[in-house]
């Protein structure tokens, strides 16, 4: 579905991504992990073409994504920012109504279709009872699924969350994640990951692509990822690394400094 072939980026003389190359199958959820400053938000910013790679292309079906027009990219692909702000105190419903924009044409003004598929996705996302609330009034967890169905009004083929759990509790990240995995797995969302947490990103997500210094250094399974060596090689500190009991995924636990 998306191919990333040999991308390089670079803020005036500093290199952040170095000959990237990976595929994205349709249907996946693919987790991208690494350390501060390895490259995963420049790299989602890439992928929706907020910014331009200096070397490389991006295919999205075997066309070149440099070809498509942005109305076409935005109605196969959103994206949930790590933080996204809003300047106006809009309601949950005006805010979901924006993901219709690529639709609207030059009118600008919705129609009943248009209110019936932001119906439909607040329903999925559990927020249609709080429509008319403002924005400024929701908890972390309850904005972060109105921005969830703001993207999944735009009906996309993919969508890519950077740091869809930061700032949120145990609670409201184990219900943000849930949903995102019933969006893939029931409805065969694509989706694209980057995450610091590489717990979750080893319990939610098929693949993983671990960055390092703008690199990938390792791509695979989270069992073929996440291991002792590639974790103390790319974070450069001691980890201890088991299973979890329930899933069987791999579990990462810290060590401190110096021993127990």
């Amino acid at each position: 579905m998306i191919e990333v072939n040999s991308i390089s980026f670079r803020y005036h003389e500093n290199w952040v991504l170095q000959d990237v190359s990976f595929r994205v199958e349709k249907g996946e959820f693919v987790g991208v992990i690494g350390p501060n400053g390895s490259g995963k938000t420049t790299l989602l910013k890439i992928l929706y073409r907020l910014l331009a790679p200096q070397k490389g292309e991006i295919l999205f079906e075997l066309v070149p994504m440099k070809k498509m027009d942005r109305t076409d990219i935005a109605k196969r692909l959103a994206v949930v920012a790590q933080e996204t702000h809003l300047l106006f105190p809009f309601s949950v419903l005006e805010t979901v109504l924006m993901g219709r924009s690529p639709y609207l044409g030059d009118s600008m003004f919705e129609s009943e279709k248009d209110l019936e598929i932001a119906k439909k996705v607040m329903e999925w996302t559990n927020i249609l009872p709080f429509s008319e609330r403002p924005m400024d009034e929701l908890s972390g967890g309850e904005r972060k699924r109105v921005f969830i169905a703001r993207a999944l009004a735009q009906e996309p083929e993919v969508i890519l969350l950077d740091e869809p759990t930061a700032n949120l509790d145990i609670h409201h990240q184990i219900d943000f994640l849930d949903l995102i995995l019933a969006l893939n797995r029931e409805r065969g969302l694509t989706i694209v990951m980057a995450s610091h947490d590489m717990n979750v990103a080893s319990e939610f997500c098929d693949r993983l692509i671990l960055l390092q210094g703008g690199r990938i250094y390792q791509m695979g399974t989270p069992g073929e990822v996440i291991t002792q060596e590639n974790i103390e090689s790319v974070y450069g500190c001691g980890v201890w690394i088991d299973q979890n009991p329930i899933s069987g995924m791999p579990r990462i636990s810290l060590l401190k400094k110096g021993g127990s």
